[in-house]
């Protein structure tokens, strides 16, 4: 990971950002040693080769820490480079042997040299530099007296003057022994720019280099560049990933002072922000200003997205990289926490935008992955819940293996893992004997396992059966017994019955069938157009969710989490996803189609449209969108042609035109008679018209910059 250079100016006073250098003159590179070394540094550069780890005959000196600072590599006063100094520190590595020959003590001062006391160590270290587009191998020979030798101690180290590189440029550095002894040592840091450093007296390239300052208003960022009236220059917003290359988001030529405006929504924490004058071969300087702000961290978590992809795998995805811990959990049916399990997923794993593997043997719809950062839960998903099905009632069984085949079972429970023949009060204690038989007759199905543990998940459903038929049987008594009375006492009963029958009537809005609105945030003229139609689909009735009603829960979800908990129990429930298509909607949907999720950018933090596309898109793509899905469109603002295709698989609707039938499969098989249905739409279109009148008498405004990302408050 790159070492920000800025890290070594905190001890600098007034001003921390701003390093002033030592100044070499003369293009040679030099060697130095600390007092009781002598070095060498050989005439040119060598090949980098550092062979295979070979066995030490003897005490041998080797690199163990590598240390840089930054130097000005000067031909005139006002001509300078910049360039790296490395400084190596070496240790005795091994023992002194009894010697059979000469050469059990390395290169001796003296062939004849019989006593280690008289001899000494040599060493040949090559100290490797890598900056694009520059690579170089310096060949530097250390000897130090073997009096003076203690081993596994320091001896001291060598300096070497010095890498030229380039301001800005990423340079790593390695060094090994020839023959080596041990893994190279490496060294990767992140150099400064113009604005970092107090050079722009000494080096030309800065000179004429635009400035670039941030500030906070509110919920704006202001980016002010201080240039002068005729000065052309160019200006870069993109996302640095350390893992993968670098994203342009927004890219222009400008000229003179400019003071542009970023809204609080499209701050990331690596994005950064690159200006240069528009000149043959100029110096690019970038600041990534927003590395700590919270906002762009809150930002990067409402962008990320977990996806799991069959047969076994998984990835998370996200504008920039990101310091987090994914582990296994198992999700009970009826709501609770996911109990974290066996294998963890350790965070040095997750990798942004990488397809990851699952350590599981098979597969189960129970089985979730969950990403933490701080400790705090960001991001959970399902394995492939629409592939596998809902969530179902087995008992996760965590064996322990010991030696001699020894082992132990306990059933993981939300009050913890219990024995299976345990006394506790719990359902895996009481069914313990035939959870172990299931085991032992391969009922169960593994999940995983290692040279210790395993899981295994064993279904329930015979033992609910067992314990429901008394409540069965039960029922049926009180069924006939019911029935008898209806025959004995007919008119008392049949009054009965009309009250329970209006009963039933004014509870049936309470059960009434479940319809999910999902939108494009165009603007809020269009989101009050949603909430028209939302509030008058209530009155039919029918329970209508939708983003708008739901901005505290959407905020701390996530717009995909949200939308995944919302169209699982609408779907659940038997009702039904609406899709309302808008220009805004039907871009999205091509963007999808054409370039998949990886092209998209992020969303303003309550699209849930957008974030359920992932989720969506398959549905339709294999087939088992229609009864669950249905399209819809406003008169006037969209034509049916630009429907895209795919989703012509299920009834797409014209509003308010074409209300009666759009009422009716919503309503299913507890839609009204045609009489009332009728009603009821003209009801809803008189309900819809003045908003929708509304958005098609108002403007529609482009984007700017600070548009990128679309916020739904």
């Amino acid at each position: 990971m790159p070492v920000p250079w800025f890290l070594l100016s905190l001890a600098l006073g007034r001003s921390p950002m701003v390093l002033s250098l030592e100044k070499l003159m003369g293009p040679q590179d030099t060697a130095r040693c600390s007092p009781g070394l002598s070095c060498h540094l050989w005439d040119g550069d060598v090949l980098c080769l550092p062979g295979s780890i070979v066995s030490a005959p003897g005490p041998v000196l080797v690199p163990t820490r590598l240390q840089t600072e930054l130097v000005l590599r000067c031909h005139q006063e006002t001509d300078c480079d910049l360039c790296v100094r490395v400084a190596i520190h070496l240790a005795v590595h091994g023992h002194w042997k009894e010697p059979k020959d000469e050469d059990e003590f390395g290169r001796a001062a003296d062939p004849e040299l019989e006593e280690p006391a008289n001899a000494f160590l040599q060493a040949q270290v090559v100290l490797s530099f890598q900056a694009y587009p520059t690579a170089r191998c310096v060949l530097l020979e250390v000897q130090v007296p073997a009096a003076l030798v203690q081993p596994g101690q320091s001896v001291g180290s060598v300096v070497f003057d010095c890498f030229e590189a380039a301001l800005g440029a990423e340079v790593r550095l390695w060094s090994y022994t020839q023959p080596r002894y041990q893994k190279e040592l490496n060294l990767t840091q992140q150099l400064p720019d113009c604005k970092g450093l107090e050079v722009r007296d000494s080096i030309q390239s800065c000179w004429a280099l635009p400035w670039l300052g941030v500030s906070a208003d509110g919920d704006d960022v202001h980016l002010v560049l201080d240039v002068s009236e005729e000065q052309h220059f160019g200006l870069s917003l993109y996302w640095n990933q350390i893992q993968g290359p670098t994203k342009p988001w927004w890219h222009k030529n400008l000229t003179g002072p400019q003071n542009i405006t970023l809204n609080h929504t499209d701050l990331f924490p690596c994005l950064c922000i690159q200006v240069w004058p528009l000149e043959p071969d100029s110096v690019r300087t970038s600041i990534c200003p927003f590395r700590e702000d919270p906002r762009a961290h809150r930002n990067l978590w409402r962008a990320a997205r977990l996806r799991l992809l069959p047969p076994q795998g998984w990835q998370l995805n996200a504008p920039c990289s990101l310091l987090a811990e994914a582990t296994l959990c198992w999700q009970a049916p009826g709501g609770g926490p996911c109990q974290s399990l066996v294998p963890p997923l350790s965070w040095a794993n997750v990798t942004v935008n990488k397809t990851l593997e699952l350590p599981l043997l098979n597969a189960h719809p129970n089985l979730c992955v969950q990403v933490s950062s701080w400790e705090k839960l960001q991001l959970q998903q399902c394995l492939w819940a629409d592939s596998l099905g809902a969530l179902k009632d087995d008992m996760l069984l965590v064996e322990t293996r010991g030696p001699q085949d020894n082992r132990s079972l306990c059933a993981l429970e939300p009050s913890g893992c219990t024995p299976l023949f345990s006394r506790a009060s719990t359902r895996a204690a009481r069914l313990g004997e035939g959870l172990l038989q299931d085991l032992q007759s391969g009922q169960c199905l593994q999940l995983w396992e290692d040279d210790l543990r395993a899981l295994w998940a064993c279904p329930m459903d015979k033992y609910v059966h067992q314990r429901w038929a008394l409540v069965w049987l039960a029922c049926l008594l009180l069924a006939s017994v019911l029935f008898l009375l209806f025959l004995f006492k007919k008119d008392h009963v049949k009054g009965w019955l009309r009250l329970l029958k209006e009963d039933l009537r004014a509870g049936a809005a309470a059960r009434a069938r479940a319809a999910l609105l999902l939108y494009s945030a165009e603007d809020s003229g269009f989101e009050r157009l949603v909430g028209a139609l939302a509030s008058a689909l209530c009155q039919l009735p029918l329970r209508v969710a939708v983003d708008l009603w739901s901005r505290r829960e959407l905020s701390a979800q996530g717009p995909l989490a949200w939308f995944h908990a919302q169209r699982r129990q609408t779907l659940q429930e038997g009702g039904v996803v609406v899709l309302l298509f808008s220009p805004g909607a039907v871009a999205l949907c091509h963007e999808w189609l054409q370039d998949g999720a990886s092209a998209s950018a992020p969303h303003g933090p309550h699209d849930a449209f957008a974030a359920s596309l992932s989720c969506v898109l398959p549905d339709f793509l294999q087939g088992r969108a229609p009864g669950r899905y249905v399209g819809a469109y406003f008169d006037g603002l969209l034509h049916s042609e630009a429907v895209p295709t795919l989703f012509r698989s299920v009834p797409v609707f014209s509003l308010p035109s074409q209300l009666p039938d759009f009422l009716g499969t919503l309503q299913g098989p507890a839609a009204p008679r045609p009489g009332r249905l009728g009603e009821r739409a003209k009801q809803v279109s008189r309900a819809l018209q003045p908003a929708l009148d509304q958005v098609l008498k108002a403007p529609r405004d482009p984007g700017g910059p600070g548009d990128g990302t679309r916020d739904g408050t």
